[in-house]
């Protein structure tokens, strides 16, 4: 298999690899957008909530692209730099916190995140690029001491497998090509998610547990 035919049916698959967890006290977690369609499925199978982890980068003052840190609801990644002045973090910390609250109450209403201590945490999305999204969001769950954090991705390159199976419990990943350039050109149809896409495919999941 070279390419996967779309989002719901890498779901499927990643469904089945995880088959072993169903029933267990555990929590799917999404990176919006393009994770959620992929996450939805496999909470289903599993019966277990799914949540969504919104995070965003710290950027240079220098250089905006360059990150120096990330974000989440609850918790700062940072660098340590000297170049960057204490008051500047500070600064972007509130104005980002601000706007991840926003996001995340659009995308989950008045609901509170899942707890992730003592559960399985089984963090999604779309595939693997950069990772450095993907590793905030692994810090950040670690910290909330979950039992286990498993990776589930539909595709990577063997670099991020790498990186991730020494910092995790468990990478699953359908397809690792040797060359690798970016995401969507291992799928078939890999259209852009759009808000309310996400919004629905929450809200059918609901949080029951």
């Amino acid at each position: 298999m070279e390419t996967i035919p779309n989002r719901q049916v890498a779901a499927e698959m990643l469904a089945d690899r995880l088959e072993h967890y169903k029933g267990q006290k555990g929590v799917v977690l999404a990176i919006p957008r393009g994770g959620v369609p992929v996450a939805a499925p496999i909470a289903k199978r599993l019966d277990m909530p799914l949540d969504v982890i919104v995070s965003k980068k710290i950027g240079h003052p220098a250089n905006p692209e360059f990150a120096i840190g990330a974000v989440s609801l609850e918790d700062v990644e940072v660098d340590n730099r000297s170049d960057v002045p204490e008051e500047y973090i500070q600064a972007e910390v509130e104005r980002i916190k601000t706007s991840l609250r926003q996001k995340y109450k659009i995308f989950m209403g008045d609901r509170q995140p899942v707890d992730l201590r003592d559960r399985i945490v089984i963090i999604v999305d779309d595939g693997i690029a950069t990772g450095k999204t993907l590793l905030s969001t692994v810090n950040m769950a670690r910290h909330k001491q979950p039992r286990k954090i498993i990776v589930a991705v539909p595709v990577a390159p063997q670099a991020a497998i790498t990186q991730f199976e020494a910092i995790v419990d468990e990478v699953i990943c359908l397809l690792v090509p040797p060359f690798f350039q970016a995401v969507g050109q291992f799928y078939e149809e890999f259209g852009q998610v759009s808000d309310e896409e996400v919004i629905r495919l929450l809200r059918q999941q609901g949080n029951s547990q």
